[in-house]
């Protein structure tokens, strides 16, 4: 119950909440972006987005034609900051929540 709280004030904090729309809108326009550069389905599309981006990165997927690669470069380099900070600002609002709760 704590993460869902944690989540709901995370959401409802506007510097937060921006960031949490930076990092939907760099996932839909690589989501986008690799289904019609790369012909890849949308679920794989967005698979591809999330793994690259969280430096995770199977090898299961990768863009084959030069467009994709172009893209991907830029992509990443974008990218991994957002998805990074977005993490690491989550992290640090649920522990700073957990511990105030924990402190009570």
């Amino acid at each position: 119950m704590i993460f869902f709280r944690t989540i709901l004030s995370f959401i409802m904090d506007k510097g937060y909440r921006d960031l949490l729309i930076t990092t939907f809108i760099i996932l839909i326009i690589g989501t986008i972006s690799y289904h019609y550069i790369e012909n890849w389905s949308w679920l794989d599309s967005l698979y591809f987005c999330i793994t690259t981006l969280t430096t995770v990165a199977y090898g299961d997927f990768y863009p084959k034609t030069n467009p994709g690669k172009i893209f991907t470069i830029f992509y990443i380099i974008i990218g991994i900051g957002i998805i990074l900070t977005f993490i690491n600002t989550l992290y640090h609002h649920y522990s700073k929540s957990f511990s105030k709760r924990e402190g009570n």
